[in-house]
């Protein structure tokens, strides 16, 4: 009889966190599938369980995954776990659960902690709408290409940020937004947890030292009735053609326009061409 792949949620930080539940799951299991398996040994050690592990993260999660379903089909029970929270949310185990919905093959959900909802929960910010955009690339085109997309975003918008590229990122979001409301919620449920709410050009100019260290969760506000700009597609237009005169290709006018009034970028284009 097939087995079943158990999504566990784990600690973000204080290791009390832990549901019942999920200890029993992991103490349940045959194996268990962990994204650092030195991490997770600590965890194990916490609860006084002894079980075996396969490593399964970004630079093996083809291979482990076949090696993973293969032994679920031959009815083994396995735990997948991330390093902090819930696994398979911008993570690996994500592949994990596509490949067991291809083959078949039963999951279930132990529910943790999750720092975007914790994130959000505390930031100040609107909860009832909100996008997770996890981290930004560290390809500049790829980077500003994602917050241009985001610049008529209404909802509020969360980012997980590493601290050393924290200094540029709330440049970039200064450039990219202007003025803002924003959370910066580092090192949640730990010792040193912190909620600094702030705006995006007070950070820019207060955090550009990298002085703010830990695990890093951004809390962006949407844009706001006030901030809204309503447009027209000949305004869309006059804005494509503006950067064209600066120099811009006139695809890459249209996809920014496109982004800045809202209108379809096809649309934009054809009318610069007409």
């Amino acid at each position: 009889m097939t087995g079943t792949l158990y999504v566990t949620g784990t600690p973000i930080g204080n290791l009390s966190d832990l549901s019942p539940r999920a200890a029993q799951t992991l103490e349940d299991v045959d194996f268990i599938a962990a994204e650092d398996t030195r991490v997770t040994l600590k965890l194990l050690n916490h609860l006084g369980i002894k079980k075996p592990m396969i490593s399964y993260y970004e630079h093996n999660k083809r291979e482990r995954g076949e090696i993973i379903c293969a032994r679920i089909e031959q009815g083994e029970n396995c735990a997948i776990v991330t390093d902090a929270g819930m696994p398979c949310i911008s993570d690996p185990g994500e592949d994990l659960i596509k490949l067991c919905a291809e083959r078949g093959i039963k999951t279930v959900v132990v529910p943790g902690p999750s720092a975007v909802v914790s994130a959000l929960a505390v930031s100040g910010l609107d909860t009832g709408r909100f996008t997770f955009e996890g981290f930004l690339s560290v390809n500049k085109k790829s980077r500003r290409e994602h917050l241009e997309s985001l610049q008529n975003e209404r909802r509020t918008m969360i980012f997980y940020e590493a601290p050393h590229k924290l200094p540029a990122t709330l440049r970039d979001f200064y450039e990219a937004f202007g003025l803002r409301k924003l959370s910066i919620v580092r090192e949640l449920t730990k010792i040193h947890e912190e909620v600094i709410r702030t705006t995006t050009e007070e950070a820019a100019e207060k955090y550009s030292d990298g002085s703010l260290k830990g695990e890093i969760v951004l809390v962006l506000e949407g844009k706001t009735e006030d901030e809204a700009e309503e447009y027209t597609l000949e305004s869309a237009v006059a804005l494509a053609k503006k950067l064209m005169d600066s120099g811009v290709k006139a695809t890459d006018a249209a996809k920014e326009a496109a982004a800045v009034t809202g209108f379809k970028k096809n649309d934009i284009y054809r009318e610069l061409l007409e």
